[in-house]
């Protein structure tokens, strides 16, 4: 289904989406830093940093939970115009590089985290299509054969897949838009970043559990819906700290279903009851976000003072 690998010559397009998705966020992240009137060139001199140990830090979580394909040429961890990128080692590695920058800057965090936030959804948006061209990233075989079309799914070969990539690429750039539409309101430092962890976290937990490559701490358990579950209950707690009464307990809902997963984990449940327990609690995640945008007026928070 694939056109190729290639883009011109040797220039492969999963190299060239990311680096087009990357010079997005900086440029998203520049405009922020005019509006927000910050040091000139403070991004500029962040993503100096940032981009190069955040693509290394998404090639060793990569390489780390996937060592089972480079143990006989450990030398082809390195080849990583090849593909093989996980997004969370890139914002772990980012993350670890904001804060240290932050702090010799004297700027605060959770400021620069709402600069790059939108245009991070952005760039993940786009550099999913290199997984298109790459043949990788796809779910389960779709069963239905009504959804045999692309981009609903994907052929791989002979069989119709169910196109992950392209289901996580529309929630990164939803998040995206939702999230540049709404930076120029009375927000909190802090809330843009909870949003994005909040919402990308729970769609790639639905999402996850469609894939058929991804990388698994235990038999069952797969650390993209591990982590995804972490930020989601992360976001509620803190959210749990801004309100009070009936909606508190909604915000309890996901710490509930993600109990209920860590127990079906640590019993070695099937794969499919694990996958259904995780998207209940991705589901439950996007409710718990609208009540509490609805309810408790959520990411319109008046700034603290």
């Amino acid at each position: 289904m694939s056109p190729g690998e290639f883009l011109i010559g040797p220039i492969r397009w999963y190299a060239a989406l990311i680096v087009t998705g990357m010079a997005l966020a900086v440029w998203l992240a520049t405009l922020e830093e005019r509006r927000r009137g910050l040091p000139k060139d403070t991004i500029l001199d962040l993503a100096l940093w940032l981009l190069p140990i955040g693509v290394l830090g998404a090639r060793i979580y990569y390489v780390i939970f996937s060592w089972d394909r480079y143990a006989a040429d450990p030398l082809s961890a390195l080849y990583i115009w090849e593909g093989g990128l996980a997004i969370y080692g890139g914002v772990i590695a980012g993350a670890l590089t904001a804060l240290v920058f932050a702090k010799k800057r004297g700027l605060p965090l959770r400021v620069l985290a709402d600069m790059i936030a939108p245009g991070l959804a952005l760039a993940q948006g786009i550099g999913r299509w290199g997984n298109f061209f790459n043949s990788e990233a796809y779910g389960v075989e779709t069963a239905v054969p009504f959804w045999r079309f692309f981009p609903a799914s994907v052929l791989i070969g002979d069989t119709w897949h169910l196109a992950c990539f392209f289901y996580e690429s529309v929630l990164d750039i939803a998040v995206f838009v939702w999230l540049w539409c709404r930076r120029k309101k009375r927000l909190r430092d802090g809330d843009t970043t909870l949003g994005y962890l909040l919402l990308y976290g729970a769609g790639r937990m639905l999402i996850e559990g469609l894939r058929t490559d991804s990388l698994y701490l235990t038999g069952t358990l797969r650390i993209s819906q591990l982590l995804s579950a972490a930020m989601v209950l992360a976001v509620c707690v803190v959210w749990m700290t801004r309100v009070k009464g009936p909606t508190r307990l909604w915000l309890l809902l996901p710490a509930a279903l993600l109990a209920a997963a860590t127990v079906c984990g640590v019993l070695g449940a099937s794969l499919g009851v694990m996958s259904a327990v995780i998207a209940g609690y991705g589901a439950a995640a996007i409710l718990c976000t609208a009540i509490f945008e609805i309810k408790a007026g959520g990411l319109s928070c008046p700034t603290a003072s």
